[in-house]
């Protein structure tokens, strides 16, 4: 008798079973992320196209070997891979530079899970994400900012460890703006903490930069620093300096904490930053003492901390998002910047202000708005804020070819978006109606604005907070006008 064969639904699973595995693998070449997969015992057992490129190897000097063979410098507590093998729990986003056995360093960001059948772990899969020319051009970045900061007693107007903007760079002459100016400039006199926030475009750096300049430490160095930019690793290692031979491919390098010793810096998006460096943030802050990374000795400095977030500080503390601790510790002094919506008695100087600095840039001379294109703007929401408005007549400007920006040199979604929230957009014309259109911008806003409140108190029958809604502002500012109107308001 001759060998029997197996049955052919046998046979059929089989082949259905090695051309997914086949197709699998071809997904997995296909994607841009490294891909690598090893067993038990740490031999590889599959590594992706990706991967190779960005470790500089080929897949067959990788497959069958062990990870600490193909390299070498890591060991059984550093490899991501190894790691979740021993303690079968995922590792996310972990920063790892390693050198291969060619003595290539590499740097990537690793999520790394365990690969289990029926309860029992089997094997790792990691996914890779190759950052090692953002931290090239990091390092290069923060070694400029030291050969520049070194120079500082020599040249004092170093641009690159300098705040530009002051306090009469801040244009505004609304309630609010001129006196969260006040506000501003007393903490300027002051070296503690600052919290700043407020939505996206609303000049916050701004107001940071010109506390800066107009405190004690103006002469000193003002560094920025975006939490949201970076991997934790690598921002952990810019902000607190590098210690050579702290781990692989580190080198002695100042932090931004360091160069901006005896000034100021400036750290944007902090509730992006992750939690076990807002911990070595609170220390600095709290000591005035610093580790660099893979240093076992501390470092003095004084570095007045300023912080800005887009939300709510409260908001961003229960969402997990920013300690607890370390938000009693930068909310010293608190500033609200507010949204162009809620300053629109400024937006006439700040059209003035934007068309005299495009007129100088681009060697033109538009004399204003159409009355058309100023009803548009008053009515606006502006969820951009005065970045948007900037942009907005600089894009415009670019269009034009009189002296006269007009409604046709806007872009559309300005043109067709509603005018404001609530009940009011179609009565926004008839009350621009009753106004007088004068030479006097401000003057101008403000009837409007009076206007517009006076009909919305009568339609919403005397209840301030119908009212607030009616016209998309704060409570607390709508009792602030009617009382500047003279309205009573029952309390």
């Amino acid at each position: 008798m001759g060998v029997m064969g197996p049955e052919p639904s046998n046979l059929n699973m089989e082949n259905d079973s090695d051309e997914l595995l086949q197709n699998f693998h071809l997904i997995l070449d296909s994607i841009d992320e490294g891909i690598q997969v090893v067993d038990k015992n740490g031999i590889t057992v599959f590594y992706n196209r990706a991967a190779a490129t960005l470790d500089n190897l080929k897949p067959d000097e990788v497959v069958g070997k062990h990870v600490l063979e193909v390299f070498p410098s890591l060991c059984r507590e550093t490899s991501t891979l190894l790691q979740v093998l021993k303690t079968g729990h995922p590792v996310s986003n972990r920063e790892q530079t390693f050198m291969n056995y060619k003595g290539d360093t590499i740097t990537t960001v690793n999520s790394t899970l365990p690969v289990t059948v029926g309860g029992r772990l089997i094997g790792a899969v990691e996914v890779s994400r190759d950052i090692t020319l953002i931290q090239e051009m990091a390092h290069r970045i923060v070694d400029l900012q030291m050969e520049l900061f070194a120079k500082r007693e020599g040249r004092r107007d170093i641009g690159s460890n300098r705040a530009r903007y002051t306090f009469r760079d801040i244009i505004g002459e609304s309630e609010c703006i001129l006196d969260l100016k006040r506000k501003a400039q007393r903490a300027a006199g002051s070296t503690s903490a600052v919290l700043v926030y407020g939505e996206t475009g609303t000049g916050k750096e701004l107001f940071v930069q010109a506390i800066h300049n107009a405190g004690p430490r103006g002469k000193g160095p003002f560094i920025a620093q975006n939490c949201a930019a970076l991997p934790e690793g690598l921002l952990e290692g810019i902000l607190f300096g590098t210690t050579k031979g702290g781990f692989t491919g580190a080198y002695d390098r100042p932090g931004l904490f360091e160069l901006a010793d005896s000034g100021t810096i400036f750290l944007d998006e902090i509730d992006s930053m992750p939690s076990s460096l807002q911990a070595k943030l609170l220390r600095v802050l709290s000591e005035k003492r610093l580790r660099r990374v893979g240093d076992i000795n501390e470092r003095q400095v004084d570095v007045r901390v300023v912080a800005a977030m887009t939300r709510r500080p409260e908001e961003a503390v229960s969402l997990g998002l920013l300690r607890n601790d370390l938000y009693y510790r930068l909310n010293v002094i608190c500033l609200e910047i507010p949204p162009l919506r809620e300053r629109r008695d400024d937006i006439p100087l700040l059209i003035r202000h934007f068309i005299d600095r495009f007129n100088s840039q681009l060697m033109m001379n538009v004399k204003g708005v159409s009355r058309e294109v100023f009803q548009v703007f008053l009515s606006y929401d502006w969820p951009g804020n005065v970045r948007e408005l900037e942009h907005t007549i600089e894009g415009a400007m670019h269009m034009l070819d009189g002296d006269m920006i007009l409604s046709e040199h806007l872009p559309d979604h300005l043109r067709k978006s509603p005018s404001l929230p609530g009940s009011l957009p179609h009565q926004l014309n008839d009350v621009i109606q009753e106004i007088e259109l004068t030479g006097d911008f401000r003057e101008t806003v403000r009837e409007l604005e009076n206007a517009l409140i006076r009909r919305a108190f009568a339609e919403s029958c005397g209840n301030v907070s119908q009212t607030a809604r009616l016209l998309g502002i704060p409570r607390q500012t709508l009792q602030y006008r009617l009382k500047k109107l003279g309205i009573q308001v029952d309390t």
